[in-house]
């Protein structure tokens, strides 16, 4: 069985480390984006991602409006999208919610819970791309 990918969207290159040491050390393939428009351009190249890690506050495309964009086409209906944010403003993780989010964790976060949430929801992709 292949190491799920996981893609890392955030602008902040310290959080992708992090995350990145994190994910990397528990067998996880990384693929990184510094942006949403630069997020959802990976994701529409490349069809291994398993699990998608996004901040909300970037330049150029926000992270709840590249949910939004992503979640809207069908082929990434059951991409599993987690939002790794420092916001926690009810009507955000709302939003994020109603637009197919499968997760919210507030920065700065917590490896041990950021790596049971991944293993989560990547393993069950990975499960469902298999059948």
């Amino acid at each position: 069985m292949t190491c799920p990918t996981i893609l890392i969207i955030d602008d902040s290159q310290a959080i992708r480390l992090a995350v990145r040491e994190v994910l990397g050390q528990a067998g996880f393939t990384i693929c990184e984006a510094a942006d949403g428009e630069e997020g959802r351009r990976v994701i529409e190249e490349r069809d291994d991602i398993s699990l998608v890690l996004c901040d909300v506050n970037m330049p150029r495309m926000d992270g709840l409006s590249m949910l939004e964009m992503v979640k809207a086409d069908p082929r990434n209906a059951e991409l599993p999208i987690l939002m790794l944010t420092t916001e926690g403003e009810p009507g955000m993780v709302r939003r994020a919610r109603d637009a197919g989010a499968r997760g919210w964790i507030v920065k700065p976060f917590q490896p041990e819970l950021l790596l049971t949430a991944v293993r989560r929801l990547a393993v069950s992709a990975e499960a469902r791309a298999a059948k």
